[in-house]
This record gives C-alpha cells, structure tokens and sequence, in this order.
C-alpha cells in the first residue's frame, strides 16, 4: 500500500463529504416537505419505501461490480446518477410539475445511485488505508459525516425559509459535480486484483458465490441476523419521530430541525469518541453497549413529557450509532477476504435497505391509527432484548476479539 496513503484518504473523503452536504440539503428539504404538507404516516411509508427498496433490488448487483471494476470510477458514475436525477426534477418543478409523486421518484432514482455507491466505498477504504487504521479513519470519516448531518438541517431550514425546494435541487447538482471532479482529478486508487482479470458477465453467479460465503462465515451470518433485527426495529425511532414531534409537540420546522440537529451532534460526538478510544478490545461488546442504549433511549422516546428532554435523548441515540457502526464496519473489513468485499458489503446493503421499509411497512401504517409513543415503548423494549443477545452470544464475541487472540 502506498506510504502516501493520508493524502490519498483526505482528499477522498473531502471529496465525499462535499457531494455528501448537497444529498443532504436535498433529503432533509424532501422529507420535510412530505411531513409538513401531509402529516400522514402512509404518505411517509411511500416515501421511505421508495428511497430504500430501488437500493435492495440493485445492491445484488452493485456488490459484484465492486469487485468486478474499478471501485473509484463507479463511485463517480453513482454520483453522477444522483446529479442527474436532481437535475432533472429541479427544471420539471420550475416548469410547474411539482407533484408529489415527482419527489417519490427522484428519492427511488437517488436509492439507486446510493446501491452502488454504499458497498463500492465499504470495499474502497480498506483498499487505500492500512488495516491497523480502519478503525481511527471510519471513526474520523463518521464524524465528518455527523458535522455534515448537523449542518444539512440547518442550512436546510434556512434555505427553505428564503427559497424554493427548487434551489435547494441546484445546489446538490453542483455540489456533486465538485466531488466527482476531486475524486477523478486528485484521488488515486489502484484497481484491486479482479478488476485486473478480463471479466464474464455471470453476474448472478458472482453473487451467488457471494451469498455462499456468507452463509459458510459463521460471524456474517449470524451478524447480519441480528443486524436485520435491529433495523425492523429501530425504523420508528429512525423515521417516525418527525411525525411524532409534530403530532404532539408542534408542526413548526425549527422542532424538526432541533431534532435532526440534535441527532447529528450525537453522532459527531460519537464518532470523535470512537476515533480517539476506539472502543472495547472485544469490538463485539462495544456493539452490545451500543444497542442497549439505543433501546432504552427509544424506550423514553416514548415516556419523555417534554420536547427539551427529547431532545436530549435524541442526542444520545445519535451518540450510539457511530459506537455500533464503526466497529461492526472495521469487523467487515478485516474478516471479509479481499475478492467478496464488495458482494459482502452489497448483502449488507441489502439488508440495510430492505429491512427499515419492512418496518415502516408495519410501523407506518399503524402510526396512523396508533400514538407512535407506544410503538416505541415496545420496540426501544425489543431492541434492548437483541442487545443483551449479542451480548451473550459466543459466535459474535469470539469474531470481536482482536487478532492477536484469535
């Protein structure tokens, strides 16, 4: 690997996190726009569904092409895609066309951009950074991506409040043309073995043998279990509580936003935190401790009587995601032979994708009939159930010890 790997690595990520600023500004001022106008927990699960199944059905796929091609120019044609898609909703809603069925559609365009961008980057980073810091990068890499999360609301909001969602369109476009020309200009990643070797095109093959693996890997497999768990579970804290807050507490966009706000503070500071300690040596309890917070805070999501207390506990699930995502991504990257990292990570994007509409499938639904405070009530109870699980189970723990005492 080369010795010039810092350089490399800053000027991929910041690459990254410009096109990442402009995604979010779209996102956030595309999910407001569904929440304030409908408040309607079907209208949520329609927009949730289609900005994450588009992804499941491609990431079959998109894992085989990133251990197929050249990883670096498939992230640049994903992102591309994205731009386009924004693109083109940006000039039919000045031309009038401003339906609500357009946003669900450039959220599906989007997902797809995102199946093939989620598993490329998961198999990149350990291409170009040494595997004694995976750890340190994926922690400073999530703090990067907490600061943009807590910016994007706030940018969002204001520019909504001088301007039109269309603008807001431009702006990702432009931003993405600028993270596309970093990564082609400056970023140099060297093609992995199998992306040298002339290619066939049995791409369900490819995949199938990925699968394969995973089912022969005792850790994927019983990792990726729990990880579909906890995702069913998890989805009405993830994408219920807007809704919530504006049902119970007020529809005024500065509540959203302190939400979001809040959430992303939580995150930077988790992954500040994870880069600097770098958690357990058993990286497996470090994601039980995780998930246990996670579930007693979505437990008083449901409890809390006022807006600043949720706020605080928001914050501190935000706190909890980079605990558990970090160690769990770096545990992918150093247990995954080199040649199924990319069809391992599109299974996980799969996985990510498919379980949380699968739960709002259920969720949303019922948020329209049932106060969403007790769907977190049971499931913030569930998920802290799949904590104490992980936490005893001794394939998990076994996979979490550090190389040396394997």
């Amino acid at each position: 690997m080369s010795d010039n790997w810092k350089k490399n690595i800053i000027l991929f990520l910041t690459g990254q996190t410009i096109s990442l600023l402009g995604s979010s500004l779209v996102q956030y001022a595309i999910i407001w726009y569904v929440t304030i106008n409908t408040q309607s927990g079907i209208m949520m699960t329609i927009s949730i569904i289609c900005g994450f199944v588009p992804t499941f059905f491609l990431s079959p796929f998109a894992g085989v092409w990133a251990d197929r091609y050249n990883r670096k120019v498939l992230i640049m044609v994903s992102d591309s895609l994205i731009a386009l898609a924004t693109l083109i909703m940006a000039i039919l809603f000045m031309a009038g066309y401003d339906s609500m069925w357009l946003l669900f559609v450039v959220l599906a365009i989007r997902a797809l951009g995102t199946a093939v961008q989620t598993p490329t980057v998961g198999a990149l980073i350990p291409q170009i950074v040494p595997q004694e810091n995976l750890t340190r990068v994926n922690g400073i890499n999530g703090s990067i991506q907490s600061l943009v999360m807590l910016a994007s609301p706030v940018l969002s909001g204001a520019l909504m409040s001088i301007t039109s969602i269309k603008s807001i369109f431009f702006i990702d476009v432009f931003t993405a043309v600028i993270g596309i020309m970093v990564l082609l200009l400056f970023v140099h990643v060297p093609l992995h073995v199998k992306a040298l070797d002339k290619q066939s095109f049995s791409y369900f093959k490819d995949f199938y043998e990925g699968l394969i693996y995973t089912r022969n890997h005792k850790y994927l497999k019983t990792f990726f279990l729990y990880v579909g768990a906890f995702l069913v579970l998890v989805s009405p804290a993830a994408f219920l509580t807007p809704l919530q807050v504006t049902r119970t507490f007020g529809n005024d966009v500065w509540r959203l936003t302190a939400i979001e706000i809040v959430f992303s503070v939580g995150m930077s500071l988790g992954g500040i935190f994870m880069a600097s300690w770098g958690g357990f040596k058993n990286k497996a309890y470090t994601m039980a401790i995780s998930i246990l917070i996670t579930g007693i805070c979505t437990f008083t999501l449901g409890i809390v009587p006022g807006f600043w207390i949720y706020l605080v506990f928001m914050s501190i699930i935000g706190f909890s995601m980079p605990v558990f995502n970090i160690p769990s991504t770096v545990l992918l990257q150093e247990k995954v032979d080199e040649e199924y990292m990319g069809r391992v990570f599109g299974v996980l994007t799969m996985i990510t994708s498919s379980m949380m509409p699968a739960g709002m499938l259920l969720f949303g639904p019922l948020a329209d009939y049932i106060r969403i405070e007790w769907m977190l009530i049971v499931t913030g109870l569930l998920i802290i159930i799949i904590g104490i699980a992980l936490y005893l189970n001794k394939i998990l723990i076994e996979a979490g010890k550090p190389e040396i005492e394997i």
